[in-house]
């Protein structure tokens, strides 16, 4: 796979980047801004404390912007001013278990802030190359071994993975009506699988529980310990969107879904990567199942045969390595070390791994 770091694509490309605040945005608009990129980002103030956003002091190093997603003239304005090269969607409601308490705004983010977005785009009309990010949840999940592949049927039964699903339906209609319209607009979807990396501090989301209970010194409770999920570093998924937005801007064919994963042998359990951040963060744990609890799916795996095939893109890090790597993030800043350091020492291994 090309290292990105060395790719001279990004370097003065205006990017507008939605979600920017959030822990894969942050992510990103840091290795876009090392790539030589103009980042300019979109989104709500950061929800967490802490933020990742702010510990890698990103709104000194980005152009950004605090508004809502769904605010159609503020987003056509930032649209119209950056005039970008390129945009990544990541702006979401993205915790399932938020979306049963915090339905509608979960819909109203996920689907009427992406069809805002792309409607925004349609309404300036310049040239650009559009990926926006979903999720591997929106497959209709039957919870067998499948590995669920692009064109697998779209479904889902929580809010998130729902409205996620149309979200997917709304960026193929407009898919549609640019190429109706003529508009020099590629759009892409990019569909990822749990995504685990230094600087998430969400609720209810394993990695940060797991972070958070060792810090403290407490034990890690799970409420899924047997649940199987495609877990990957975060940096992963943005290698794939990056090199996406690379191909498609040059192809106008690759304009469709595309999954991003890891190796079909990295599929682990909830329990495995407990045991697996213990090796790095010493500590004991213990499950606190509730079947009364909202649904969360059992089993999902994901196919990336075709990010492989037509892309060349591949992971760099295995199971073992994302969450090593994850834990020694955690484990540094806890002792004491700056976040920005840590997270641009990764992103630097990552490009030469």
């Amino acid at each position: 796979m090309e290292n990105l770091v060395l790719s001279g694509f990004w370097t003065g490309k205006r990017v507008l980047l939605t979600g920017h605040t959030g822990f894969k945005g942050s992510w990103m608009a840091l290795w876009l801004n090392m790539l030589g990129a103009e980042v300019y980002g979109y989104a709500l103030e950061p929800d967490t404390t802490p933020a990742l956003f702010e510990q890698l002091t990103l709104g000194n190093k980005i152009h950004h912007r605090i508004d809502d997603v769904t605010d159609m003239a503020a987003m056509q304005a930032y649209v119209a001013e950056v005039r970008p090269d390129v945009v990544f969607h990541l702006a979401a409601q993205s915790l399932v278990l938020r979306s049963y308490v915090r339905t509608l705004e979960t819909w109203n983010t996920n689907v009427m802030g992406t069809a805002t977005l792309l409607e925004a785009l349609r309404k300036v009309g310049a040239p650009c190359t559009v990926v926006v990010v979903t999720t591997d949840k929106v497959y209709h999940n039957r919870e067998t071994h499948h590995a669920y592949v692009e064109g697998d049927r779209l479904g889902g039964i929580d809010p998130y993975s729902a409205s996620k699903a149309g979200t997917e339906l709304v960026l193929g209609s407009y898919r549609s009506l640019y190429a109706q319209e003529g508009l020099p607009l590629r759009l892409a979807s990019a569909r990822a699988g749990n995504v685990i990396g230094g600087g998430d501090w969400c609720e209810n989301r394993l990695v940060p529980d797991i972070a958070r209970a060792l810090s403290q010194g407490r034990s890690i409770e799970t409420r899924n310990p047997g649940a199987v999920r495609p877990w990957q570093h975060v940096l992963e998924p943005l290698s794939g969107y990056m090199m996406l937005a690379e191909r498609l801007s040059a192809d106008e064919t690759l304009a469709d879904a595309f999954n991003f994963g890891p190796d079909a042998g990295d599929n682990r359990t909830v329990e495995e990567v407990i045991q697996a951040a213990l090796k790095s963060w010493p500590g004991c744990y213990h499950a606190n199942v509730d079947p009364a609890a909202p649904h969360e799916a059992g089993l999902l795996k994901l196919s990336i045969d075709k990010a492989r095939s037509v892309l060349g893109w591949q992971p760099r890090w295995n199971f073992d390595a994302a969450v090593a790597r994850t834990m020694e993030w955690y484990r540094s800043v806890d002792e004491g070390a700056a976040p920005l350091d840590v997270t641009l020492d990764q992103i630097r291994a990552y490009s030469a791994a």
